[in-house]
């Protein structure tokens, strides 16, 4: 008989050790990136355009009114090219949709969005990238007749647009609002 309670016990205390919560796999997580509401102050320089730039970039000067939005926190950089017209506008504009357009390797799309606004005489396009191409957003603007700017956004990182995506969609908005508040000299 104890040998049969001994038994009976160790069988009870075996079922209670082995009930419990049943392993289930962990669904995949992302990291939730959030960035701050976007405050905006004007970029003087001695250059032919100003715009209004996020106050987390840094504004880095290169050489002939080029110039580097540096994200520091993103690991990103906005890059903007200033080039004058001089009976050239054909080959800039060649140009800007050229750089865009090699993209298309890795690009699964792109959207290209006109951008008009006579009362400041800034006319250009938009483009956004999707995909795992090196750029997510690239523009070009001008006045058509002395002026011609571009701008692309590159990360640090190897493209991969899932996780880029919270970063990307931050920095085209960022864009955006340059070319909207961009103004020529």
């Amino acid at each position: 008989m104890k040998n049969r309670s001994t038994l009976a016990m160790m069988v009870l205390a075996l079922v209670l050790v082995s009930c419990g919560n049943d392993a289930l796999p962990k669904p995949q997580a992302m990291l939730r990136l959030e960035y701050p509401k976007p405050e905006y102050s004007r970029v003087e320089t001695n250059c032919s355009f100003t715009f209004e730039k996020n106050d987390l970039s840094k504004v880095r000067m290169d050489k002939n009114c080029d110039m580097r939005l540096e994200y520091p926190k993103m690991k990103a950089t906005i890059y903007l090219t200033y080039k004058p017209v001089e009976n050239n506008i054909d080959l800039l504009l060649g140009d800007a949709q050229r750089l865009t357009y090699e993209h298309v390797v890795k690009a699964a799309n792109i959207v290209e969005q006109p951008f008009l606004n006579e009362d400041q005489g800034v006319y250009g396009m938009f483009y956004e990238v999707g995909g795992d191409a090196a750029s997510q957003s690239q523009f070009y603007v001008t006045d058509s007749t002395k002026h011609f700017l571009t701008g692309a956004i590159y990360f640090r990182t190897k493209p991969n647009a899932d996780s880029i995506q919270p970063a990307a969609t931050y920095l085209k908005n960022d864009m955006r609002h340059i070319i909207e508040s961009l103004r020529w000299n």
